[in-house]
């Protein structure tokens, strides 16, 4: 083929409207020179059968961004490029059965305000008006979204794909890849025409996507985290009474989502478009006798429309014009599904210069801003918001076949689910266990995963209600609090132990290995002998990671970070590693226990052979502690006196038990996490996220500007202390008796927005509901009045000095 590309700087594999839309935002970045491969035509997979709803609403702020930006692009995309297209803009009614979904929706709201949305709350009247046809004598009331619509999939991927050969991108179709080779630094990506170069490759296969990552599995790849159901639509005859409303009024009925129940219901041209979420939901292709077929392209699976029945009837009763009509079409095709249901966009974990934009749950309200993030990544190395709600890295090795089934199907059968601050998922559990699980759940642990590792995240007392349906609440009063308060209390009086299971941890070693950690972040190391927190910012300045390091020598660095970040931060240190300087993974070789409290060192003293007199932030990497080999580490993220015990997971279970039968008082990451909102310590990718700098998140006692090296961010840093920041860290008290406030919670002042929140709990130690936030510059003055917006309510929040609020000095954590 004379005019086929042997090279390319990006090849993207998948031709849906993902696919399409990241060639798209390539092209429109300046990167035309990238190809994109379908094995049919283009939207031959889910994209084709797509129903094609675009709402804005989220619970995740990075996701609202995502489908906002789509919504805003889809509105002027086919004047843009030139292609006429299907968006009806219809707005949508989300209806509420009870208080809690109630405050989940002002909580979407007030999020879609500080984005500049008109997202509003309506009561029951309000949606009478607005969906005449539908019953409301069992609502509480509901939400409008006025940019929700739909729109023509099809016509929206042929929309990116003339936009980007407009810009000089190419589109092959009926071209499957058949594999990838690695040569030189560069990919060659194999196809039946020939091979082409190039620098980047992208999986965008969507429910293929796991099998394309197979190939980069020599190149340091993983399994796909992914799965696929079946979800079915249905679409009704004619309605001669909507037809008339739609004349007289001249637009269509607002899209309705009984999220309680569990469906959508859309106007479909003059009839209706019914879409369930079914609880008895079925899954494709996991078995031996329902294997994948290599091609399934503009192809359905049967009708099954048993398993609908309960939702068919509750949607005929919500709309009893639907029950008048009968179905003219029924669809029923396969939709990716992640373990969590939000997609992967970002780099693919392990490999160089490969990313991934695939398991597309929504991927037609997303594919706008997917493509846009996804260039971004590729060009710029970073994205405008932080995405790491959709990171593939955010998956590590537990993520086996049997997992992402589970948890496929339970994100499917609770897809409009509220997600409770206190509630955890049951299925797919107990992937990573210590060896003191058993030990845990005899004292009464209930358990949280992180990472896959399982943690005690409250302790239970006989009697306490421990049932799932218990944390069905946004109220900071459940069954757990009075055992949350004591555990705080313990650690405040006494002395506590938890076992902070599966921390991330690595060596950097080889010739330079210490220079190298120094180049790469924005923070001076700590001394041999001490442990110190270092922190990473991407070219802009912002807030990369946090790390503890502890500097051996010149050839050899151990860092511990978040148990979430193990594949993130790996990848960080791998990335740029010069030749003989190697980063390996430790992190199963671990465990680590936290003892704290006022009489950890009286607890302690008998059971070991260590220094116990050293001072703050030193280490004693060799002694015992109950007989077993153990490191103390002089830290603690509660704040008060304390050490960290690392150990061999084996030995774990004789410490514990020494150090319980000494009195140590069991306590949880709910606990922990009151413990350090107290003292200001921040949260991985809450407080700590790329949607600030360093220098915002009042980091600054952390960063070394005069260091002779660069680093990442040093330029955009120095910019930005010369200028001045326009946000910084605070600390609020808040007086919200019920309630805490989740993060991104908007904080008003003077009738405007002028910050968020980024946690927020209640802490037992200052008695008072705690709040960290970033803040306009000019209000981070204590005693600032401000007002928090908590669940559609605001409450007086006051700004604290620029100090722990629980022991200022670290009186108590220097003792």
């Amino acid at each position: 083929m004379a005019d086929f590309p042997t090279t390319a700087r990006v090849v993207i594999i998948g031709g849906g409207a993902v696919g399409a839309s990241s060639l798209y935002h390539l092209a429109k970045a300046g990167w035309s020179d990238c190809v994109l491969l379908e094995k049919n035509e283009l939207t031959a997979g889910s994209t084709w059968h797509a129903a094609g709803n675009i709402p804005t609403f989220s619970n995740s702020w990075s996701i609202m961004n995502l489908q906002r930006y789509s919504t805003e692009l889809y509105r002027r995309l086919g004047e843009e490029v030139d292609y006429p297209m299907n968006y009806h803009v219809t707005g949508s009614v989300r209806l509420a059965h009870g208080p809690e979904r109630m405050r989940e929706f002002e909580r979407a709201a007030s999020m879609g305000r500080y984005q500049g949305m008109d997202i509003e709350m309506m009561s029951v009247a309000d949606m009478k008006d607005a969906y005449p046809f539908m019953e409301t004598h069992d609502l509480a009331g509901g939400l409008y979204d006025p940019n929700d619509g739909d729109i023509d999939p099809s016509q929206l991927t042929q929309a990116y794909a003339k936009g980007a050969r407009d810009l000089g991108a190419k589109i092959l179709r009926f071209t499957p890849a058949t594999g990838v080779s690695r040569e030189n630094g560069e990919w060659i990506v194999h196809t039946d025409k020939g091979d082409i170069r190039c620098e980047y490759v992208v999986n965008a296969a969507g429910y293929y996507a796991k099998r394309v990552g197979e190939w980069f599995k020599p190149y340091g790849g993983r399994t796909v985290p992914m799965m696929v159901m079946s979800h079915q639509y249905m679409l009704t005859d004619e309605i001669p009474e909507i037809a008339e409303w739609t004349a007289q009024n001249g637009h269509k009925l607002p899209l309705l989502r009984d999220v309680d129940t569990s469906y959508y219901l859309r106007q479909e041209k003059t009839g209706l478009n019914l879409g369930p979420y079914e609880r008895n939901c079925k899954a494709h292709w996991i078995t031996p006798d329902d294997p994948m077929p290599d091609d399934f392209s503009f192809q359905l699976y049967p009708d099954d429309l048993e398993r609908l029945e309960f939702y068919i009837e509750d949607a005929m009763a919500r709309v009893p014009l639907l029950g008048q009509t009968g179905i003219n079409k029924v669809i029923n095709g396969p939709i990716p599904y992640a373990p969590d249901g939000l997609p992967l966009i970002g780099p693919m974990p392990g490999v160089p210069n490969a990313f991934e934009a695939c398991v597309f749950t929504f991927g037609i309200a997303q594919s706008g801003g997917a493509g846009k993030v996804l260039a971004e990544w590729i060009i710029e190395g970073q994205t405008e918001w932080d995405m790491w709600s959709c990171d593939p890295r955010r998956y590590t090795d537990y993520t086996d076949t049997d997992y992402c089934i589970q948890k496929g199907m339970e994100v499917y059968g609770h897809e409009y689910a509220i997600h409770f601050p206190h509630h955890e998922w049951p299925a797919g559990r107990d992937k990573k266990l210590s060896p003191l699980h058993a030990r845990l759940l005899d004292a009464g642990a209930q358990m949280g995963a992180y990472n896959g590792w399982e943690r005690a995240n409250w302790y239970a007392k006989t009697g306490d209600d421990t049932s799932e349906e218990a944390t069905h609440t946004f109220a900071r009063k459940g069954p757990w609090e009075p055992r949350v308060r004591e555990e705080c209390e313990a650690v405040r009086d006494g002395a506590g132990i938890l076992p902070i299971t599966g921390f991330s941890r690595f060596k950097v070693e080889g010739p330079g290995a210490k220079d190298y950690v120094d180049s790469l972040t924005a923070s001076r190391l700590p001394a041999p002998g001490r442990i110190g927190l270092i922190y990473f910012a991407d070219d802009r300045g912002r807030i990369v990671t946090e790390m503890s390091c502890m500097v051996h020598s010149d050839s050899e660095v151990g860092l511990i970070t978040a148990a979430v970040a193990q594949w993130h931060d790996a990848d960080l240190l791998r990335r740029n590693a010069p030749e003989g300087v190697t980063v390996t993974d430790h992190t199963k070789d671990v465990e680590c226990l936290l003892l704290t409290g006022p009489k950890s060192r009286e607890i302690l003293a008998p059971l070991t052979d260590h220094d116990l007199s050293k001072g703050w932030l030193t280490t004693s990497l060799e002694g015992h502690v109950a007989g077993q080999e153990a490191a103390l580490v002089r830290v603690s993220f509660a704040g008060e006196l304390g050490w960290e015990i690392h150990c061999a997971p084996e030995a774990s279970p004789a410490i514990w038990d020494a150090l319980t039968a000494a009195g140590a008082k069991p306590f949880g990451m709910y606990a922990l996490n009151s413990l350090r909102l107290e003292k200001g310590y921040r949260a991985w990718k809450g407080d700590l996220s790329t949607d600030y700098s360093l220098l915002e998140g009042g980091l600054d006692r952390f960063i070394k500007l005069d260091k002779p090296q660069d680093f990442p961010g040093k330029a955009a840093l120095l910019a930005e202390k010369q200028r001045g920041v326009a946000k910084r860290f605070a600390t609020l008290i808040v007086d919200s008796p019920e309630f805490d406030a989740p993060y991104m919670s908007n904080l008003w002042h003077g009738g405007e927005i002028v910050g968020e929140t980024t946690s927020g709990g209640y802490g037992y130690r200052v008695e008072a509901s705690v709040a960290l936030a970033m803040l306009r510059a000019d209000l981070c003055e204590p005693g600032t009045k401000l007002e928090v917006e908590i669940f559609g309510q605001r409450f007086p929040a006051t700004v604290q000095e620029d100090a722990p609020l629980w022991d200022p000095e670290n009186a108590r954590i220097r003792a």
